[in-house]
This record gives structure tokens, sequence and C-alpha cells, in this order.
């Protein structure tokens, strides 16, 4: 693909590349960033094929109306799947991505000057993730997010193997979201993370009241961590 169609059918997706110019600048890389990363694929900012293939997507129009899928379980009726289970309950991983539009821009917690505005999460998630999102919009508005640092997005897909284990991560699956890692590392506990503050208490019943766990409220560790599946 030619840079000014990459930047043209960015623009169309609602992603900002920056100046129509044909030129693969900082904005327009940043851009295919924030794409890659709505659709689930390696954020390199590189348009390779499989890239190209999700900007072009499926192009064609609707000949019928599409067909209303049933919803996905209810995260406060209990319904998330026990770590041990995900791989019955959610299939295989790295599967079923759905693209679910954030209410409000994040930054990249490891590349800040990236805003994206969607995130790649499991198809069984993505309407309680959007429930959860929204409200966390409505409980913060953007200077308390920034303060908070839940506008800081650590991740959501990424098939791997848990650190020092063998089984797979929930981040494999995109059931697991990360917030502002830098202040919320894995071996943070209480005392230091930022997300164990008083200030972030509403952020979290927002995340349970849809059945997700935090790792930090639970376990004291990992508090940049929120999840789709039940620690027991």
């Amino acid at each position: 693909m030619r840079v000014i169609d990459i930047q043209n059918r960015l623009k169309e997706l609602g992603f900002n590349p920056g100046p129509l110019d044909g030129r693969l600048g900082a904005q327009t890389t940043n851009a295919i960033m924030a794409f890659q990363l709505a659709e689930g694929l390696t954020a390199d900012g590189k348009v390779g094929p499989i890239t190209a293939a999700a900007l072009l997507g499926d192009q064609t129009p609707e000949t019928t109306d599409p067909v209303e899928a049933p919803s996905p379980p209810s995260a406060a009726s209990g319904a998330w799947p026990l770590q041990k289970d995900c791989m019955a309950f959610y299939g295989g991983v790295g599967l079923n991505q759905k693209a679910l539009d954030l209410p409000f821009p994040m930054k990249l917690a490891w590349k800040k000057t990236v805003t994206i505005n969607r995130i790649s999460v499991h198809e069984k998630v993505h309407a309680s993730a959007g429930r959860a999102f929204a409200k966390i919009a409505q409980t913060y508005d953007a200077a308390a997010r920034k303060a908070l640092g839940i506008d800081l997005f650590g991740g959501s897909l990424n098939v791997r193997k848990m650190r020092g284990g063998s089984a797979y991560s929930m981040h494999s699956w995109g059931i697991a979201i990360d917030f502002d890692p830098e202040r919320n590392a894995l071996k943070t506990h209480h005392a230091e993370a930022r997300l164990a503050k008083p200030d972030a208490q509403d952020f979290w019943k927002i995340w349970e009241a849809e059945g997700w766990i935090s790792l930090g409220r639970s376990r004291d560790f990992d508090w940049m961590h929120v999840q789709a599946a039940r620690l027991s």
C-alpha cells in the first residue's frame, strides 16, 4: 500500500495520521500502532501484509441486516471462569477478538506520544469491559484519570505464558487489562502502588461490579492488572 492510501484508510477508521501528505512521519506511524493495538496485532508501526489486510478489511457494502449475536454472560452474575478453565470457556489463545471503542483517549504506557481510542479484547468480555470503561468515564474526569494513571494503557491482548510459569497469561485471551504499569509494577505492594490509593477505590469497584478481579486487591501484587477470570 502507498503511504497516502494508508493515511486515508487510517483517517476513515478514526485514527489520526496527521497531514495526508504521503510521508511516513511520526504521527502516521503512531496512528498505525494505535490501529494495530485495536486489532490485536503486533504494534510495530509497520504496514506488512497482516496489517495491510486488516486495514483493508471487508469493504463491501452490507446487503442484509446483521444478525444480532446473543449477549455474553454477565460478569456481575459470576459467570467468568476460573483461570484454569479459560481455554474451555474462551477458546484458543489470541482468537475471538473484538475491537473495543474507548470512551476516552488513552496513552501507551511505554510510548506516551501514541494515543489510542480502541483496544482488542475477547468478544465474550467486550460488552462488560465497555460498560466498565463507560462508568469510569462518568466517574473520573480527564484530570482525575491522568492523576490516577488510568489513562495509561499497559496492554490487553498479548499471547504469552505467565511470568515464571507454564500456564498462559490471562492476556493471552484478551481478558485482562493493565493500567499505568510504571507506578503499579508486578511486585509493588499496596504501600507504594498508585492504584492502591483511596482515590482508586471507585475504579476497582466499577470493575468488580462486572465480576472482574483485581490482582492488587486480591493478592496485593500486580496492581496494574484486572481480569475477567476468577482466581478460585
